[in-house]
């Protein structure tokens, strides 16, 4: 930590589970203050540019479950996109944004995973299917933070048997080492390209 010149943070949230809209949850001011509060540290006055540059440089890993596919219903999940107990952390993504991973948030914890022969699987809800959410999205509209959302997979999730894999639990425990290690390093290594196409 001595030689570490990012600010790093953990956030644990209450009353996720009933919507996160209290003054303990995710949908509360807590974290836009806290950036506000910390960024303060860095400027003699009080400035508002420095809390929008290092909103800008911030990435957020929201760290939740994730829907393993279930043998009794295989066809609630993509095809492609079925994430098995036991094959490690899953990047979940959805296009009406009840999840908060985009292209370079996912790539960032790809790239971790790669760099450390961590096993990532990758959910996507199908269309037509209705899913639940994280505070991934929450955090991302309340305070402006790119991010990506993860969850080690499980069986009957919200039960009072879930299930997952011990293994799981461990390879998530490296990725999160690996992203307060490295993550923003590999996420300003970027290069972002943009198309007339």
């Amino acid at each position: 930590l001595d030689s570490d010149p990012d600010v790093s943070v953990i956030a644990l949230f209450d009353h996720e589970e009933v919507g996160s809209d209290s003054n303990e949850g995710a949908g509360s001011p807590i974290m836009r203050d806290a950036v506000v509060r910390i960024s303060s540290c860095f400027a003699m006055l009080e400035d508002n540019e420095l809390f929008k540059v290092g909103l800008s440089k911030s990435l957020l890993l929201s760290a939740d479950a994730a829907h393993a596919i279930h043998p009794n219903y295989a066809s609630k999940h993509e095809q492609n996109h079925q994430p098995k107990i036991g094959e490690g952390t899953v990047i979940k993504t959805n296009q009406n944004q009840r999840y908060a991973t985009n292209c370079i948030t996912g790539f960032v914890v790809r790239e971790l995973c790669r760099r450390h022969s961590l096993p990532v699987q990758e959910f996507v809800v199908r269309n037509d299917c209705p899913c639940g959410s994280t505070i991934g999205p929450i955090i991302a509209h309340n305070v402006g933070m790119r991010t990506v959302d993860i969850g080690i997979p499980q069986l009957s999730m919200h039960s009072i048997r879930e299930t997952c894999g011990v293994n799981d639990v461990y390879t998530n425990y490296k990725l999160l080492e690996a992203f307060f290690d490295e993550g923003l390093k590999v996420d300003q290594s970027i290069t972002v390209i943009e198309s007339n196409m």
